[in-house]
């Protein structure tokens, strides 16, 4: 009999540890773990648990819990009525629970988001990749990667404890109301590069509404539409909020377009979408208890002032509490600048938070040469692996460096950074493992056509994409029929320049011949749905979605898995090891297969069997640059047809409102 048995799950109840599963962001799997971690380690604190235990998160509502075994337990977070076979309990205080007893967690009451219940030696749970915190979309980790359900059965984990149960304190206690000040650091994207400096005036004087359309991802707000600083982002994308891709951080302030999201734990771990600011490490608890409605401000603040985010105790209770500041730091998020140790580029470092350094190699072009230096560095970096180091996360010219703020200074992050860099080969002498990776590929394939369907009904009917994506792209790019897009996408050796683009492994590859390189927009509004391993390409790049979810690429077809949802057990083509398919610097080619045939392949890879054809080989920077010298007029003849063909799709947009209504990303 498990110890534990779940008589009303409630809304959201799910099992998560801390600080989660790190590690693993350049592959696109997030942390997950507590929205609000201070509630989270506050619980398992009140039972003696170590401070990453697993237990539980409830949102909106908690659950009812049938104990078969004697038990101490705590609830956290949110204001919420607790009952032990009818007698009520407070909250922040260790809880006996005799065996046979009903505990029941009520709803979240006038504040808050989320509920925290903490057990003495901690769930048992479904470790994925060293973490047991629950990932739903991904499904793995927690109980059975999913929420809780009426009739689940948990059991304890047997955790040795790290103290005497004790009640919380007071002034330990986060605070919490419908009126919040986020902490916030300046960067990686601010003014004047991208945004103006009125609209960063906007930023910090603005009372930002959350949306009822948030969730553990992200939490969405309405506020000011920006002016913006540039009229596009250029071959990433033709709206001002694009770039190209590179590594988010958990509490950056996303812009979608228009639109600005504050990521949370189950966030991508790779975009294309400017980040102004950054919650502060020490502040990102509150994302957790930020509610629909809520009233939502931004208050910058020096980096060199921020407080230890691992620190308990420093919080005080209160209903509103403003955050301190004397403003931001002046630097619009650039920690420094220089060129490169053989003079060929220049490099930039940017703040991304207080736990994150942001490395940009070169212009803010598509360059094959600054992501071949990109992976030199990430190489050197990860030969030494010094203390404090937590993840790091390569883009298409930029490499995210993640550190544990409360190991090691971000002052002292970047001057290692510097030292380095300039120990690099020059770019020309790099010479990086690429396989070919031989791929099916479902053209148009009938769940693509069924997601665009779905969108038209859903979200608009209108989008210059719909109803087909494929003519959409043969308009952007002035080709003579839709023959000719799948032609060139057949023809073209894609290269991977980043994994975890739409989560799980998800490949964002770009074509080795720039007469390849299709230019779409993005869905904008994104589709609420994509099949897994949906095919599109959104500015320059394609991807091959790793999971389910929302998307705005711009869909050519359908291919197999990209992720092991087997693993560890192997699968034909994956390394036991992990279960990614793909690898940096790796090329893909596709083989046309029919619908039906495609779904008999995805059903073999699943059942762990299939075949897939992967030839290893080089890729040498020397040797493409030779390619695109040779071919440079027809290189430029074909680009050129394009960029103009671009031109006219944008302004039949213009001149229909397209543009002036902000729903080109």
């Amino acid at each position: 009999m498990s110890a534990i048995v779940v008589e009303r799950a409630g809304p959201m109840a799910t099992i998560q540890d801390w600080p989660g599963r790190t590690g693993y962001w350049h592959v696109g799997v997030p942390p997950s773990g507590p929205m609000d971690d201070l509630s989270f380690r506050l619980a398992n604190i009140a039972v003696g648990n170590p401070q990453g235990t697993a237990a539980l998160e409830a949102t909106m509502a908690g659950p009812t819990l049938r104990f078969t075994v004697a038990a101490t337990i705590a609830v956290t977070g949110a204001p919420v009525r607790i009952s032990v076979d009818g007698v009520e309990h407070g909250q922040c205080e260790p809880i006996s629970v005799a065996a046979g007893a009903r505990v029941t967690i009520g709803a979240v009451e006038s504040i808050g988001m989320r509920i925290y219940i903490a057990v003495a030696g901690g769930l048992a749970a479904e470790k994925v990749l060293g973490s047991a915190s629950t990932f739903t979309l991904g499904r793995f980790g927690g109980h059975g990667g999913r929420v809780l359900t009426d009739g689940d059965e948990l059991d304890l984990a047997g955790v040795a404890p790290n103290g005497p149960p004790r009640r919380i304190q007071h002034e330990e206690e986060p605070a919490m109301g419908t009126a919040w000040d986020l902490a916030v650091t300046v960067g990686p994207h601010s003014a004047p590069e991208f945004f103006t400096d009125d609209d960063i005036a906007t930023l910090y004087a603005t009372s930002y509404q959350a949306h009822f359309n948030s969730d553990r991802t992200g939490i969405r707000l309405i506020g000011p539409k920006p002016q913006w600083a540039r009229t596009d982002g250029g071959e990433a994308g033709l709206h001002p909020s694009n770039i190209h891709d590179n590594a988010y951080s958990v509490g950056a302030l996303d812009f979608t377009g228009d639109t600005p999201i504050l990521l949370g734990p189950d966030g991508p771990s790779l975009g294309g979408f400017v980040c102004p600011v950054t919650v502060t490490t020490a502040d990102r608890w509150k994302l957790g208890q930020i509610a629909p409605g809520d009233a939502v401000r931004f208050v910058p603040v020096r980096s060199s002032a921020v407080a230890d985010s691992s620190a308990i105790g420093n919080a005080r209770r209160s209903q509103y509490i403003p955050v301190i500041s004397t403003g931001g730091d002046p630097d619009g998020g650039i920690l420094g600048v220089a060129d490169t140790a053989d003079g060929g580029s220049r490099v930039t470092y940017r703040r991304s938070g207080d736990d994150n350094v942001l490395i940009e190699y070169g212009d803010m072009a598509l360059d094959l040469a600054s992501r071949a230096r990109v992976h030199a560095l990430a190489e050197r970096i990860a030969a030494d692996r010094p203390a404090g180091l937590v993840d790091l996360t390569p883009g298409i010219r930029s490499l995210q460096v993640k550190f544990d703020p409360s190991a090691i200074k971000q002052s002292t992050v970047v001057e290692w950074l510097r030292e380095c860099e300039a120990e690099l080969p020059s770019v020309h002498d790099l010479v990086v493992p690429s396989r070919t990776v031989h791929l099916p590929l479902s053209w148009d394939d009938p769940a693509t056509r069924e997601a665009t369907e779905r969108y038209m009904l859903g979200v608009r009917d209108d989008a210059p994409w719909c109803p087909w994506n494929i003519e959409f792209i043969r308009r952007m790019n002035g080709l003579a029929s839709p023959d000719d897009v799948h032609r060139i996408v057949f023809d073209a050796e894609y290269l991977v320049l980043g994994l975890g683009d739409v989560y799980l492994g998800a490949p964002v590859a770009v074509p080795l011949d720039p007469r390849h390189r299709l230019v779409t927009t993005k869905y904008n509004p994104a589709r609420t749905w994509t099949p897994e391993n949906a095919v599109g390409i959104g500015g320059a790049y394609l991807c091959v979605y790793g999971m389910e979810g929302p998307g705005g690429y711009q869909f050519v077809g359908r291919t197999t898995q990209v992720w092991n949802h087997r693993h560890p057990q192997a699968t034909v083509g994956f390394d036991p090891e992990h279960p990614w398919l793909l690898r940096f610097f790796d090329r893909i080619k596709w083989y046309p297969v029919g619908a039906d045939e495609l779904l008999d392949m995805r059903a073999d890879v699943a059942a762990g069997g299939g075949h897939m054809d992967i030839t290893d080989g080089e890729f040498s920077i020397a040797d493409h640059q030779a390619f695109l010298d040779v071919n440079a007029g027809e290189i430029a003849r074909t680009r050129g047809e394009m960029e103009t063909a671009r031109d006219a799709e944008r302004q039949r947009w213009s001149d229909g409102g397209e543009v002036s209504r902000g729903r080109v990303a």
